[in-house]
């Protein structure tokens, strides 16, 4: 098992060399997730551990993505996606256009969810969907919008439960056992690499959804992201969060209306 020592150096070499800060992540996690590496790639020492991250760059990709790998489906948490579609949508319907950012969006069924309720309600037309991960690699994924063919039969019954009336199917090509994503929807998307722990605000939304990242962090980089996401949130836009997270304990809770038990709040003040 690897020290929490080992831990340090581990967490210091992707900083100092990579520029990747996890210092603030939650430590249990990082620990699990590191220790989970070391055992799985068979390495004989935590020297070699070390030396292979500081000297391969290859290998670095799969650290980051070990570090960084959510879990995603299209229309997770269905009920949330109802509450999208009748609470928020609507909403938006009057602006003249439309901006949108999935941070930490991992590798993209989230955002194509988002599209195909923007294009159901006929506004994808006037939206851009901002998608930002610090993991180039699920970056790549996500912008190829492909995804496994065995996994649509979930993903159908998902989009059906949050409100979807048409045929899944119609959304995407199915060949060689992977689907494709109908490029009107990719069309209307902006990927790239962006930081929670050291990155600015980048534009002003009117919609701002970061669901199962903020659990992965320590308390203060919950509240450092937080404060992040209010300066990129337009008056009355909104702010959407993963299940098992809130704005409850946070400096910016007193400027924000929770509407209902799905994890959205809207920006009142």
């Amino acid at each position: 098992m690897i020290e929490d020592t080992e831990i340090d150096l581990v967490l210091n070499d992707l900083f100092e060399l990579y520029g990747y800060d996890f210092t603030n992540y939650a430590r249990a996690s990082l620990k699990r997730r590191i220790s989970r590496l070391f055992i799985l790639d068979k390495f004989p020492s935590f020297a070699e551990f070390r030396y292979r991250i500081k000297s391969d760059s290859n290998y670095l990709k799969r650290v980051i993505e070990g570090l960084t790998v959510t879990v995603t489906e299209m229309f997770r948490d269905p009920l949330f996606y109802k509450a999208l579609r009748t609470e928020v949508v609507p909403a938006l319907a009057a602006k003249p256009f439309i901006r949108i950012w999935h941070a930490g969006c991992s590798t993209g069924e989230e955002v194509f969810s988002m599209a195909i309720v923007l294009k159901e309600a006929n506004l994808l037309h006037k939206t851009l969907l901002y998608a930002t991960d610090l993991n180039p690699e699920v970056l790549e994924k996500a912008r190829r919008g492909i995804f496994p063919l065995v996994q649509m039969k979930q993903y159908s019954e998902n989009y059906i439960e949050s409100g979807g009336k048409n045929d899944f199917s119609a959304y995407y090509t199915a060949q060689y056992g992977q689907v494709k994503f109908d490029e009107t929807l990719a069309e209307k998307m902006i990927f790239s690499t962006h930081n929670l722990v050291s990155d600015r605000s980048f534009n002003e939304f009117d919609l701002v959804l970061c669901r199962n990242v903020l659990i992965y962090f320590d308390k203060n980089l919950q509240e450092r992201t937080l404060n992040l996401f209010d300066e990129s949130i337009g008056t009355l836009g909104y702010l959407a969060l993963g299940s098992k997270e809130t704005l409850n304990f946070s400096t910016i809770k007193p400027k924000y209306k929770q509407l209902n038990k799905e994890k959205i709040w809207r920006k009142i003040s």
